[in-house]
């Protein structure tokens, strides 16, 4: 099996949670990690190249894919987790407008910027494959999340569109929508729901497991290893997908 071996990979939200995961596994296997995130002293800790960018920016993006250019060679796979989550939204009536600007900045503008950059590399290669960490809020919505909502259903827009202007060149695009993964964005959210209800986190991440019918929430190494197939040389037949991982519940 190729997998990913000798396959540059950029990662990003790589400095916590699903994204670091995911950047320690592909390297596992065999693939060359550019690693992306905000905070260098996370990134540090990786073993691997890495950029400290804000993605949310046309020039955060550019810096980030100049970088990996420059150390390791154009961009072969493209794992584009990074995101801003829910914990301090409101419903519609009450919402910040600011809030879901910034939103929309890092969780769409971001990966359009990001594909737009490294999809002309992967054409000219003849090979290439995208991988977007939506959410299963993605599909549907939940409450009080009118910003990561949409972001989230947009990212799915993104990505299938993706797939159609990439496929004649064997480019796929694929995205995985996590449930709750107890990640540091998530643990933001328990806090600030336990806030509001006056209850503990561990009480709320009790209730979120008892969603699954495991009585558990998903782990961020089970996200990790369906992004790991989705960057593989064995997905060639994958594409424009939207694939759930959320231990069976898919409401």
């Amino acid at each position: 099996m190729a997998g990913v071996a000798g396959r540059v990979a950029l990662v990003t939200g790589a400095g916590r949670g699903i994204g670091r995961v995911t950047a320690e596994l592909l390297l596992s296997r065999g693939a060359r990690v550019m690693a992306v995130a905000r905070s260098e002293h996370e990134l540090q800790t990786l073993g691997t190249d890495y950029v400290v960018a804000d993605l949310g920016t046309e020039g955060g993006c550019n810096l980030a894919v100049k970088e990996t250019r420059k150390h390791l060679g154009p961009v072969e796979i493209l794992v584009c987790n990074h995101g801003i989550g829910s914990a301090h939204e409101r419903v519609i009536w009450e919402q910040d407008a600011e809030l879901w600007r910034e939103t929309m900045r890092i969780n769409l503008d971001g990966p359009y910027f990001l594909s737009r950059l490294v999809v002309k590399d992967m054409i000219e290669q003849g090979y290439g494959r995208l991988v977007f960490t939506s959410s299963t809020a993605g599909q549907v919505a939940e409450y009080a999340g009118s910003a990561y909502n949409s972001s989230k259903h947009g990212l799915l827009g993104l990505m299938r569109s993706v797939s159609q202007d990439g496929g004649p060149h064997n480019v796929t695009s694929n995205a995985v929508l996590p449930g709750w993964v107890r990640t540091p964005m998530a643990e933001k959210s328990a806090a600030a729901e336990a806030d509001e209800r006056g209850i503990t986190t561990d009480r709320v991440w009790k209730e979120r497991a008892a969603l699954y019918p495991p009585g558990r929430v998903v782990t961020p190494e089970e996200v990790a290893e369906v992004i790991a197939f989705f960057a593989s040389e064995e997905s060639s037949g994958v594409s424009g997908e939207a694939i759930t991982v959320a231990l069976g519940n898919n409401s």
